[in-house]
């Protein structure tokens, strides 16, 4: 053969080789093709072979160069079983929701169906659609039917045979734009496989809405396949067209043939589905039915004896009756159905909402939302005021509810504020259990803070000024915390709280009004703590306070400490502790003087009182804010209050800590009087050289026991101060006025007295 043939025969080999060979192989055969190449061509001539040889090289680089950079696409493949098991057993937390599932799919194909009919031709005899559930003790089955649009063969195939294959979702993606009418629900097509969380076998009977449509069963017992077969018209059982699901329901699963377990299931879930809901249930009524018995020998005439007797009877009874009034226009609802959707959505028969927001929100998120906040507080929370199982947002998608314990939605101190949130914008899972962090979820939940700030502002500048006084007594905790823990809020948050004062008596004050009566010259404002608004008048350091005119309020409550740490200044004014070392009312150059004057004088004092209360404080200063009273105990800059030490103290022997460790919380600072006559009397004692007198000690143990008394601290050594006590009753003037009493001589008795009255005479010798 010629040259050109042979080299037009290797060609063809070589194409053929390159498109079926594996490389490898291909790239061995290259080389041997080449070689028979360059043999060919050494027979003309060298300079043919020559070129040739570089031709054939070339076209093997290319080859080569494009079986290196050739690439092969797989489709995923997946093991039924596998993935049937892990929707079974992990992907939903709560097999409740099996029936919310099935009854929302059953609600998306009675909205198909109302949306087909409208232009379908015989749209004048087609039924509204609705859902039928039915429980089966005897059988422990439950069925689901709707007389919705119904499924065809393929529709089967596709919808249930394949693993999430939304219908839902394709029916809405064929309609296209424009389908705002259509209040579908389904999106992962994955619910239905939950009815096999409480059934070992599921049977699903349809026919389709199409016309001379087959009625058809489907069966499955979770495994790898399916079965389809017809079924005759009388067997499926549908007037037009619709599904029927039949869950034979697993040995551990058989409370879910109780019709009152459904119906609880049903009002929580599916109370506010569009269409009916319907469950067979059974009834009872009692019927008055002439007594036979007793009128055997009644005489003629007589109206004849009743008797009540149960009638049991079992039917179908529409569960949702209660209409979704978020979904309406707020102008078009009035105030009594709020309140009769709070006391049914909330089952709070005994509560009106004191206020409700109505809103809309679109634009980045669309949410539509009611918000209530309850006339008292709810019982779940007057236990723990952060109820994990106080469920007060319901998040609704399409009417389907889904969760009331996301987090994230609302900030815990709003946690007494109920209401009702439906939005198809939240990130959900697929099991639609779990709300994932996202900014439409931010958005939200500022929206949500926002009218809930509202609300309260409402009920602040209402004329009736008892409903805030309620909702204060109620909530004004919450606000508290908000102010602790939600910064970004806590403005908006401190004009609502309230107060009692030195001047409000059993009045509450806000910070505004607070603000409006300081005295002239007052650059802070002052609180000070205590347990109740009576010990906390106690308390000595208000004396210079209140003697200048300077309202101080009343911190009553642990919380109120940690809330007045919180926020340090309000509308450009300090916010002080009164019972702090720190705080300074005069303190110009002679007020200074003053005090280090009367230092001087009563150093040896000072020094003696820190030597005798070592452990119990930190240091002895003299103080100008005392008018009254000797002595008082403050605080350090960095120390916490009696009552706040009470309660972490509590708190740890709660949580079985050591209570030991919180001595550091405690830097208590003795501040005397230098112008009280006691303070004048120990110092006497002092420079008299009784510092070793068991007298003088217990002089300056009474005081300070005093003082801790009258600031708000607890008596540690209660029998001692007992004794110091008795010790000056029998010592002090009320001995005196024994001694005195009797001196006086006793007046001698009469002889005409009898033995009592002189008895009574010599009684009446003691005088007071």
């Amino acid at each position: 053969p010629s040259t050109s043939s042979i080299i037009k025969y290797l060609s063809i080999q070589h194409n053929e080789l390159l498109s079926t060979t594996h490389p490898a192989t291909m790239k061995f055969s290259s080389v041997a093709l080449l070689g028979l190449a360059i043999s060919s061509s050494a027979f003309t001539s060298p300079k043919l072979f020559h070129r040739r040889s570089q031709n054939v090289v070339g076209s093997l680089l290319q080859m080569s160069e494009a079986t290196a950079t050739k690439t092969e696409s797989y489709e995923f493949q997946a093991e039924v079983g596998k993935v049937m098991d892990i929707i079974i057993n992990s992907l939903y937390s709560d097999r409740d929701v099996f029936l919310r599932e099935l009854v929302s799919n059953a609600a998306d194909a009675c909205d198909k169906k109302r949306f087909l009919s409208i232009t379908a031709e015989e749209s004048e005899g087609l039924s509204k659609p609705s859902i039928k559930v039915k429980c089966n003790p005897d059988e422990n089955t439950i069925s689901i039917e709707d007389s919705g649009v119904g499924m065809t063969r393929d529709e089967l195939v596709n919808n249930l045979g394949r693993i999430a294959q939304s219908g839902t979702k394709a029916f809405v993606e064929a309609l296209g734009e424009g389908t705002a009418d259509v209040n579908l629900i389904g999106q992962f097509g994955v619910g239905f496989y939950s009815a096999y969380l409480v059934a070992n076998k599921v049977e699903v009977f349809t026919k389709s809405m199409q016309s001379n449509s087959q009625a058809f069963k489907w069966e499955s017992s979770a495994g790898n396949s399916f079965e389809i077969s017809e079924v005759s018209d009388e067997e499926a059982a549908f007037e037009t067209s619709g599904s029927r699901l039949v869950l034979h329901l697993k040995e551990d699963a058989a409370e879910y043939a109780d019709f009152q377990k459904i119906e609880d299931l049903l009002n929580r879930y599916s109370e506010f589905v569009e269409f009916p809901i319907s469950l067979w249930k059974e009834k009872t009524e009692y019927k008055k039915v002439p007594d036979v018995e007793a009128n055997k020998d009644l005489p003629e005439g007589e109206e004849p004896k009743m008797k009540t007797v149960p009638e049991t009877t079992t039917e179908y009874e529409q569960i949702n009756n209660q209409k979704p009034i978020w979904l309406r226009t707020p102008k078009d609802c009035t105030e009594e159905e709020y309140n009769d959707f709070y006391k049914g959505a909330f089952r709070n028969s005994y509560d009106e909402p004191m206020k409700y927001s109505h809103f809309v929100l679109e634009g980045q998120v669309e949410c539509k939302a009611v918000l209530f906040i309850p006339g008292m507080l709810p019982f779940e929370l007057s236990k723990d005021m952060f109820d994990e199982n106080s469920r007060n947002i319901r998040l609704y998608v399409k009417r389907v509810f889904i969760n009331d314990k996301f987090e994230g939605l609302i900030p815990r101190w709003l946690k007494f504020v109920k209401g009702v949130v439906d939005s198809d914008d939240l990130p959900l899972n697929v099991s639609r259990e779990i709300l994932q962090k996202s900014k439409v979820l931010s958005i939200i939940n500022k929206r949500l803070v926002r009218k809930s700030l509202d609300m309260i502002r409402d009920i602040a500048e209402d004329e009736d000024e008892t409903k805030y006084i309620t909702f204060w007594n109620n909530f004004g905790k919450y606000l508290k915390v908000g102010i602790i823990e939600d910064t970004k809020n806590s403005k908006e948050i401190e004009p609502l709280l309230r107060f009692f004062s030195t001047k409000s008596e059993e009045e509450y004050i806000s910070l505004d009004q607070y603000v409006e009566r300081m005295s002239e010259g007052q650059k802070s404002i002052y609180y000070v703590t205590g347990e109740g608004r009576e010990n906390a008048s106690m308390s000595p350091v208000l004396e210079k306070l209140t003697s200048r005119g300077y309202e101080v309020l009343f911190a009553t409550e642990p919380l109120d400490e940690i809330m007045m740490e919180s926020f340090r200044q309000y509308k450009d004014f300090d916010i002080v502790d009164a019972s702090k070392e720190t705080v300074k009312i005069d303190d110009d150059a002679e007020t200074k003087k003053k005090n280090e004057e009367a230092s001087e004088k009563l150093k040896d004092t000072m020094e003696y009182l820190q030597t005798t209360l070592s452990g119990k404080i930190q240091k002895v200063k003299v103080s100008n804010l005392l008018t009254d009273s000797p002595a008082a105990l403050v605080q350090g800059a960095y120390g916490v209050s009696p009552t706040m030490q009470r309660y972490m103290k509590a708190q740890a022997v709660a949580a079985g800590a050591d209570d030991s460790q919180l001595g550091g919380m405690n830097q208590a600072v003795l501040e005397i009087n230098p112008d009280h006559p006691i303070i004048l009397d120990l110092d006497s004692r002092i420079k008299a050289g009784q510092q070793e007198d068991n007298e003088t000690e217990d002089f300056a143990l009474l005081m300070y026991d005093v003082a801790s008394m009258t600031s708000g601290y607890d008596i540690k050594d209660p029998k001692n101060f007992a004794k110091r006590v008795m010790t000056l009753m029998n010592k002090g003037e009320i001995s005196g006025a024994v001694k005195d009493a009797e001196a006086v001589p006793a007046s001698p008795p009469k002889e005409e007295e009898n033995e009592e009255e002189e008895e009574e005479a010599v009684q009446a010798e003691v005088v007071e």
